[in-house]
């Protein structure tokens, strides 16, 4: 993969471009802002960018303004975010144009170098990858507007492994229950959220998070 990164602090930079590069991906740029972000992406025309949600001037949305943006100048580059802190408000923002190559990551799952590869193929893919806890924190707020009320606890399980970005297999073996249970857990779910099922794992992940988002 092409990989553009923005973070602003040096040391964090110099890890993830190291990380990326001993796994054989390029990392076409790194840099530190918003702005140097959207230059580098315009240049390059990575398959994905790896974006920090707070970044100068204000430490507090810079990031993810910028990443609104990338995603609405250059649709074919993947977002992986990622923060320190599980920030509802923006993941939502970052999902209402659709979760189709979006991401969302706590910086500590960087530490797990597999976990956070993986998601990053999965975004630049065109795929969805949300950290578990943000998934706990949306079902949360869902929860309080009352949408996941008629889900049975499995139901609600096999939702937010959708919502991570798995496969029905991968589903069916966190679970460990067959590929025919999680079909039908699948089934139901859209049945009583009312969202039809698409022809792929992504297309029904991006209606249960535009649900999730809305």
């Amino acid at each position: 993969m092409h990989v553009v990164i923005a973070e602003d602090a040096a040391l964090l930079r110099e890890g993830l471009t190291r990380l990326l590069e001993d796994r054989g991906h390029v990392v076409s740029a790194a840099v530190p802002d918003g702005d140097a972000l959207l230059a580098a992406v315009a240049e390059h025309r990575p398959d994905v960018a790896v974006v920090d949600i707070r970044m100068p001037p204000t430490h507090t949305d810079e990031g993810l303004r910028a990443a609104l943006k990338l995603r609405q100048d250059f649709p074919g580059t993947g977002v992986l975010m990622f923060s320190q802190y599980v920030e509802t408000s923006y993941s939502a923002q970052l999902l209402e144009g659709g979760a189709a190559g979006v991401g969302y990551l706590l910086k500590d799952r960087v530490a797990n170098v597999a976990e956070f590869s993986a998601a990053l193929e999965r975004v630049a893919e065109g795929g969805t990858a949300l950290d578990p806890e943000v998934v706990s924190q949306l079902f949360r707020a869902s929860r309080q507007r009352g949408g996941l009320a008629t889900l049975t606890p499995r139901e609600r399980q096999v939702l937010a492994l959708m919502a991570e970005g798995r496969s029905n297999a991968g589903i069916a073996t966190e679970l460990v229950v067959s590929g025919g249970a999680v079909e039908k857990h699948v089934a139901s779910i859209f049945a009583k959220l009312g969202l039809p099922p698409g022809e792929s794992d992504n297309r029904r992940v991006l209606a249960v998070l535009r649900y999730l988002g809305g």
